[in-house]
């Protein structure tokens, strides 16, 4: 006798999915060679190499590129339960920069979220454990879903 089967997806298949589609229209953070290391309801976490070209004139990797890494992993937490989510307002903390040849991780996790908003911590380290950057993301759910819960 076989057990019955449940065809409802678990909280972290559906943040998969939702990551999985997501992913196929996000050129940006492939084109800046970001991975999605892990994704789970309410989690990621997502790489990024330090490039050469990424290096501003003191020969580090400050700002932008480092928000941008931040901002990704804080939206495959955001939008991982199926139900489509902006950012509505961010903060980050730079602590230290970038170093072209090393590897950024983001860890997004998420703090709170009930009806329609979200709150979300991201920390960005490289891989000597350093702290890179702190951000703290507010999201807002809007109108749609991905199909993953399906």
């Amino acid at each position: 006798m076989t057990a019955p089967h449940d065809a409802s997806p678990t909280p972290d298949e559906i943040a998969r999915r939702s990551a999985a589609a997501l992913w196929q229209t996000d050129t940006a953070s492939r084109a800046l060679g970001m991975e999605i290391v892990e994704v789970g309801a309410g989690r990621a976490t997502v790489t990024m190499p330090v490039t050469p070209a990424m290096a501003n004139g003191h020969g580090s990797m400050h700002g932008g590129y480092i928000f941008t890494l931040a901002d990704t992993a804080f939206s495959y937490a955001c939008n991982s339960h199926d139900r489509r989510a902006v950012a509505q307002h961010a903060q980050i903390s730079f602590i230290a920069p970038g170093r072209p040849g090393s590897l950024l991780t983001a860890i997004a996790t998420e703090r709170q979220r009930a009806d329609r908003s979200g709150i979300y911590d991201v920390t960005v380290h490289d891989e000597s454990g350093t702290t890179i950057a702190e951000f703290r993301g507010w999201s807002r759910t809007i109108p749609g879903t991905y199909g993953a819960a399906r």
